[in-house]
């Protein structure tokens, strides 16, 4: 890993006096224009990453499948499996960042890395795969918290065994619908807020994981031994799944889930100072530390867990939301009242809503790139930004595609989870297209920026490449057998069907008019 000087050459800097801030330079030898307020310190850009990862938002809402398929072991040791391939992913998109500072990330790099005759191809399906992913992710973030809602409601008004109301899949709706809309007005404000509430977002994880893994398992009466955390393996799914393996892999997803939506670093570069330095330290160091501070979570929470069955029983108090029944019963146990936990939830909300806003920020910009190339319908609407130097439609856009992607939960949530699951192998198929090129296509002729792999850029590219390559595969297999039509894994059919789409829409016209990123760098 070392560090260079910036590229020379290319195109003569003439938009707009870039100073020392090498970033803008190199933008501008790519042949863009600054039209997005560039205000951002390296320490705003790591808080958008840090946030939307949010391990707060990732192992709460998936810690069912992680108690569920090889529980503490898992968790424990399978976070770090995790961690370590995703950190390869890191490193390799880091490593492409530097050389290729812009919004529009990942397809702009698959542009450029494919040669010019894949361009056109290369940058259409690995910019609607990450523009998808990224919509699923809002949605996926957004719909987790109104649901988190209606438990904390539920345990507030006495719990399912107390009388509690449980709000409707409409009320449900609702709520996720006032989130995007709280959402889209805090991202129509200026670089400026934003860069406030990113940092405060971050700060929030950060202590809010710290006050909960120190705080749960020491007001919790009885807790758990350092065995049972370390070494207990559940293999009692009620899913008919019995291979040791199968289960750890099918527990992995808990921790990859959480490890996503760090190329919003990448997407904030045109906003970010010094960005063919700072965006790659903020990719890399949002990862690092969510797998140091999410151990910390899952380690602090889990030492409090002691009857698994219980905690995943549909008939707790939470009404099967483990997370929430622990902090629940921690508090219910020592004082008599769970009010303490209803707390500790709160802790958790905020961070999610701070995730779902993060992410409507990277939504919008990786829209306004995109559209800033053609490649969407109306592309001239999406591509406008207002006085304060906002891609205001591509906000409003971004909220709006969320809301409709929640709107099947209300007829099927086995639709609604086949959707959203294009939230973690969708957008990891757009982070793996471009390392693919870049260790291929590109393998003689890359030129990297300050930041770099060195000699072992191919090598940790291939890893990454193998590591999506595996998870795809592995998280597209049942998950209950025997398979049914309400039990069957439809991860494969709606990523393909994702493909298809985007395959068919190229080959009936895209190609025929698309030609790949477009240059706006007048003179």
């Amino acid at each position: 890993m070392t560090w260079n000087k910036p590229p020379a050459g290319g195109a003569a800097v003439t938009a707009v006096d870039v100073g020392e801030d090498t970033g803008l330079a190199r933008l501008q030898e790519l042949g863009y224009k600054q039209e997005l307020k560039r205000d951002l310190s390296v320490l705003s850009n790591f808080a958008f990453s840090f946030s939307i990862i949010s391990v707060l938002t990732g192992i709460t809402t998936l810690y069912n499948t992680g108690l569920t398929f090889g529980g503490p072991a898992t968790m424990t040791f399978g976070w770090f499996v995790a961690g370590a391939f995703t950190m390869t992913v890191g490193l390799s998109m880091a490593e492409i960042c530097s050389s290729f500072p812009t919004s529009g990330g990942l397809y702009y790099w698959s542009a450029r890395l494919s040669g010019k005759r894949w361009a056109p191809f290369a940058s259409w399906i690995t910019g609607w795969f990450n523009i998808v992913g990224q919509w699923a992710v809002t949605t996926s973030v957004d719909y987790s918290l109104a649901q988190l809602i209606q438990v904390i409601i539920l345990l507030g008004t006495g719990g399912k065994n107390g009388g509690g109301y449980l709000a409707s899949k409409y009320v449900v709706i609702a709520f996720h619908a006032a989130i995007l809309l709280s959402h889209a007005v805090i991202n129509s404000l200026p670089i400026t807020v934003l860069s406030f509430f990113g940092q405060f977002a971050a700060a929030w994880n950060m202590l809010g994981v710290f006050v909960l893994m120190i705080a749960v398992p020491t007001v919790a009466t009885e807790r758990a031994s350092a065995e049972f955390v370390f070494t207990h393996f559940n293999t009692d799914n009620g899913a008919g799944i019995h291979s040791n393996f199968y289960i750890f892999v099918l527990g992995l997803l808990m921790s990859q889930y959480t490890l996503t939506g760090y190329d919003a670093s990448a997407h904030m570069t045109e906003e970010t100072k010094n960005a063919d330095k700072n965006g790659p330290i903020g990719i890399i160091s949002a990862i690092g530390i969510s797998i140091v501070v999410g151990w910390g979570y899952i380690l602090g929470i889990t030492f409090a867990v002691k009857d698994i069955p219980y905690l995943l029983s549909p008939d707790n108090d939470a009404g099967g939301y483990a997370i929430a029944e622990v902090f629940y019963l921690a508090f219910k146990s020592r004082y008599g009242t769970g009010a303490g936990g209803i707390v500790c939830l709160g802790i958790v909300a905020v961070a999610i809503y701070f995730c779902g806003m993060s992410s409507v920020t990277s939504n919008s910009r990786m829209a306004y790139a995109f559209s800033r190339d053609g490649a969407m319908p109306f592309s001239s609407v999406w591509h406008k930004v207002n006085k304060q130097e906002v891609p205001i439609n591509a906000v409003w856009l971004s909220v709006s595609v969320a809301l409709c992607m929640a709107l099947p939960s209300l007829g099927s949530l086995v639709a609604f989870q086949a959707m959203v699951s294009i939230a973690t192998i969708g957008l990891y198929i757009s982070y793996a297209l471009p390392i693919l090129f870049r260790v291929t296509l590109a393998r003689k002729h890359f030129s990297p920026g300050p930041f770099n792999l060195g000699r072992y850029g191919a090598l940790v590219g291939w890893v990454a490449v193998l590591w999506v390559a595996t998870i795809t595969v592995l998280f597209s297999l049942p998950v209950t057998y025997p398979v049914t039509k309400d039990t069957l894994n439809y991860t494969p059919v709606a990523v393909g069907g994702l493909f298809f789409l985007v395959l068919s829409s190229w080959v009936l016209s895209a190609r025929h008019w698309f030609k790949g990123p477009v240059t706006n760098l007048d003179g």
